[in-house]
């Protein structure tokens, strides 16, 4: 079969893309973590990775205060991890609404087997109580909101070829969060991020890959 060897920019945009607040900017993972991603082809909403990405060793705070070991808490669960902040205009908050809707069409089971984390890239403003009050209006009181150090939280989105910048004022004085806006499928058999969804993924798409994302399988 044959594959190409694809940066982590190219996965879901051109290489070199400058970081846009709520909008697809995947950083040059060549030149930013020396490696690059081997994938199929992408022709589904998902893109494989022939080379899974190592969940992050990521401990932060939860929405209710608590610590919160990303790996040890999500180990062995079907997880998908996304970047983004509360005040997003339009990226975030439809992304974890898509999901939510995709969400409520599996069995009970696979519901609450599902992990769906949502790291603030404005833990400044996005704190325990705040990311606790937005989740469930933007998508869904089981979605799992992280804050902490944007330190640690920007060194864990590079090791996925998730670029973020820390969070700076526009000539009107808003606050803004530059991001990619990749969610990563991590397999509840490996622990391993194999699949990459963009921004674009519809709720239709989200739905049909779901059910294998829940078992480990290629959507």
């Amino acid at each position: 079969m044959r594959k190409k060897n694809l940066l982590a920019a190219a996965l879901l945009a051109a290489a070199g893309l400058t970081l846009s607040a709520c909008s697809t900017g995947a950083e040059d993972k060549k030149s930013e973590s020396g490696f690059e991603i081997s994938a199929e082809p992408k022709t589904k909403a998902a893109t494989v990775l022939d080379d899974p990405f190592t969940k992050p060793d990521l401990v932060l705070t939860d929405t209710r205060g608590k610590s919160f070991d990303l790996r040890k808490e999500t180990k062995g669960k079907p997880t998908l991890v996304y970047f983004g902040y509360t005040h997003c205009p339009d990226v975030c908050p439809l992304t974890m609404s898509n999901l939510a809707t995709a969400r409520k069409a599996l069995p009970k089971a696979d519901q609450e087997r599902l992990q769906v984390v949502f790291v603030t890239t404005d833990p400044e403003r996005d704190t325990s109580a705040e990311l606790a009050k937005w989740l469930p209006s933007a998508g869904d009181a089981s979605f799992i909101g992280l804050t902490g150090d944007f330190a640690d939280i920007q060194a864990g989105a590079r090791s996925m070829g998730i670029g973020i910048e820390a969070p700076t004022k526009d000539k009107n004085g808003d606050v803004v969060s530059m991001h990619g806006a990749q969610v990563v499928a991590f397999s509840p058999e490996t622990d391993e991020g194999y699949a990459l969804y963009g921004e674009d993924t519809s709720v239709d798409e989200w739905t049909k890959d779901l059910p294998k994302l829940v078992k480990g399988a290629k959507p």
